[in-house]
């Protein structure tokens, strides 16, 4: 019995062993409790148990250190002083002439709106506004902001708060100013522009047919061939949306009900907390200094790159860096302190080159890039930021010079050949982003940036001399087509089919801050089969729990020779355990291993990769294996306590849908409500 026993626990030690030598890493890391002050060279603020560090932070690039008071959680700004920039006018008028016309076209609108104007459709009468608007925008610019705050507040659009931090010109005033001098506001621009401010203004447009004739420098080779594996594996990281928040105050109330929580309140001390914030971080508050330090020392433990600071191959960056503040809140000064605060923490912990994109929050204000093509300095207007992101790339020694250069000048993208010989273009998504005002100027034109034609080019030359390629974006092209606009999405898409799979091997992709997946298909993904599926789409889960979420990264193994994906392995953090947390720092652990979860479902081979097919027969499984959709509901919220279940048929057949879209226009086609789990589904059962 006792030689029985002996042999019993031998083989449950081995079988452990296994399964640990099976991991990446260690299965666990619990993170010191002690600040690493090292990170940083001097403070205005020592970190404490209570207390959030204020690092005292150089610009190398601007040659400055960033003031206390700029992230203060006592001392935040309502006000920047960024300069803002209008259309110029086409009339020279005195300051009396300027307010009669204001006035004048105020009440025109507002005649318009109360039905006076003869005008039946809530779409009509917003039109017509905007056709009052648009003339008003060309003859006195810098007396826009004033009249649209007033419109607000006076037609109760929204509250007075709300009012001004939309339309001040600081804000976005400016910004819509330019949008209705220069947008054809009785054609298309004007619909998009109704229907962005309410869906009950304007329907949501349809997808235009796109002109895809000499789209292309060449056809797509018939007879096209993908290199082989070299079955050499790196190791490559992607983290996401780490949005910092040097502003976060601990033990303030990290349950508010509107706004970004784990703030400083004057009206209401931190005893009167009802959910104190802790140290590390909440569901519904941006990353602590604490919280992301606690990520990146896990990395190399957990991804088994290092000790200490990992030295995977690379790391790529799916974006947003800065925090969710409102827009009065938001200055050039702070992107750009918080730019060099991340980056600079890269570097202490990623000793490999960091490819980063440009996320929706690296602006001010917040979601607007301008193309190139506008008039004058309004194509400029955003040049600072571009110019910043580059430098402090090549800073890190991340980037060539001449890499850069290319970078400044196409909205801080870039086409690069790594070390390893993979292509890696990057787009700025901010011209795909619904939210970004800008994109209503000649939105017929689905690349008015220039920025898919540059794509098609690298492309192109990539193909030319059998380059294998990442594309790496922000905001993602599909899932269920809430966050990108329509025409540029497609022709996105007609893209990824031409270059795909022989030359596109994967892309890449973060904003929603879950984890998930897309999958593009040939034609236009009229047909779905494993036949049709041409490359995966992996969107990365987030460092912040904003909202409801666990914090999380990912880590890719990688061919060599073919740059396909083999395994690829998520870890997160339990952010529900934090307010617990005592004389220990947070622990982040392995979740799961993406080939291992749904491989062995679909009797995936192991050697073959984790490609667009894989990811199509997953969706076959999900089809009649229910178990599985629910287990990529919990992945998806990074097994978040807070995350729905997906349970019903409607839900699980949306799910399916969202990884079968690549654009816009395919995931609006799904059914809706079960695109998030970072609230309750919305979405009705069968």
């Amino acid at each position: 019995m006792t030689k029985l026993l002996l042999s019993s626990a031998l083989l449950l030690s081995l079988s452990a062993l296994s399964i640990q030598q099976d991991l990446p890493g260690v299965a666990s890391f619990v993170v010191p409790t002690a600040f690493p002050t090292s990170v940083f060279s001097s403070y205005y603020v020592k970190a404490a148990p209570t207390v959030e560090p204020q690092p005292a932070i150089y610009d190398p690039v601007l040659n400055i250190t960033y003031p206390l008071n700029l992230t203060n959680p006592k001392t935040i700004p309502s006000a920047s002083n960024d300069p803002v920039y209008y259309p110029e006018a086409i009339a020279s008028l005195t300051n009396a002439t300027s307010e009669a016309v204001v006035k004048a076209a105020l009440a025109e609108i507002k005649s318009i709106i109360s039905d006076n104007g003869g005008l039946s459709s809530n779409c009509s009468k917003c039109v017509a506004a905007l056709s009052v608007g648009k003339l008003v925008a060309q003859m006195t610019p810098s007396y826009i902001p004033d009249a649209l705050v007033s419109l607000c507040q006076s037609t109760g659009f929204a509250s007075n708060t709300s009012c001004v931090t939309s339309y001040a010109a600081g804000n976005f005033g400016a910004i819509w100013t330019q949008v209705l001098a220069l947008a054809d506001v009785t054609g298309l621009d004007g619909r998009y522009i109704c229907n962005s401010l309410s869906s009950t203004f304007c329907p949501a447009p349809t997808l235009t047919a796109l002109n895809t004739t000499n789209l292309f420098p060449k056809p797509k080779p018939a007879n096209y061939s993908t290199p082989k594996p070299s079955g050499k594996r790196v190791k490559v990281l992607h983290l996401s949306d780490f949005h910092l928040d040097p502003r976060y105050e601990v033990a303030s109330e990290a349950n508010c009900t509107s706004g970004l929580c784990c703030r400083y309140s004057k009206s209401a001390s931190t005893s009167q907390a009802v959910f104190p914030a802790p140290l590390y971080g909440a569901f519904k508050c941006d990353t602590p200094y604490y919280l992301g330090l606690a990520a990146l020392q896990s990395i190399a433990s957990l991804t088994g790159t290092g000790n200490g600071a990992s030295d995977a191959a690379w790391t790529i960056y799916t974006g947003d860096l800065v925090s969710h503040d409102p827009e009065n809140e938001m200055s050039r000064d702070y992107v750009e302190y918080t730019e060099t605060s991340i980056y600079s923490m890269f570097k202490s912990y990623l000793k490999g080159p960091v490819f980063a994109v440009l996320g929706n929050h690296e602006s001010s204000p917040e979601n607007i890039d301008a193309p190139h093509s506008l008039p004058g300095p309004l194509g400029q207007q955003f040049s600072w930021n571009y110019h910043h992101l580059s430098a402090l790339w090549q800073h890190n020694n991340w980037m060539s010079a001449s890499d850069v250069a290319k970078a400044e000048t196409h909205y801080a993208a870039y086409s690069v050949k790594n070390h390893y010989g993979l292509r890696i273009i990057t787009l700025n998504t901010d011209f795909w982003y619904r939210t970004n005002y800008l994109n209503f100027i000649n939105i017929t034109n689905p690349d008015v940036s220039g920025s898919l034609r540059f794509m098609i080019n690298e492309l192109q030359a990539a193909e030319d001399a059998g380059e294998r390629v990442w594309i790496i974006g922000h905001v993602l092209s599909g899932w269920d087509g809430s966050n990108p606009l329509l025409g540029p999405t497609d022709l996105f898409y007609q893209i990824i089919d031409r270059y795909s799979p022989h030359v596109i091997a994967n892309t890449f992709w973060g904003h929603t801050h879950e984890d998930q997946v897309m999958i593009y298909y040939a034609n236009n993904g009229t047909v779905q089969n494993s036949s049709t599926a041409l490359t995966p789409g992996w969107i990365g889960p987030s460092i912040a729990p904003i909202t409801n979420l666990n914090s999380g990264f990912r880590m890719y193994e990688v061919d060599t020779g073919t740059f396909e994906i083999y395994d690829a392995y998520t870890f997160y953090s339990d952010v529900n355990a934090y307010s617990s947390l005592v004389s220990a720092g947070p622990t982040y652990k392995f979740e799961y291993s993406t080939r291992e979860a749904y491989g062995t479902q679909i009797g995936w081979p192991n050697s073959a990769p984790l490609n667009a097919t894989f990811w199509h027969k997953v969706t076959e499984a999900m089809e009649t294996n229910r178990s599985l959709v629910e287990q990529f509901n919990t992945y998806q919220g990074k097994s978040s306590v807070r995350s729905p279940n997906c349970t019903s048929d409607a839900c699980a057949q949306a799910k399916v849908c969202y990884i079968r879209s690549g654009s816009a226009a395919l995931g609006k086609a799904c059914p809706q409500g079960f695109a998030s789990v970072q609230s309750p589904y919305t979405g009705k059962n069968f």
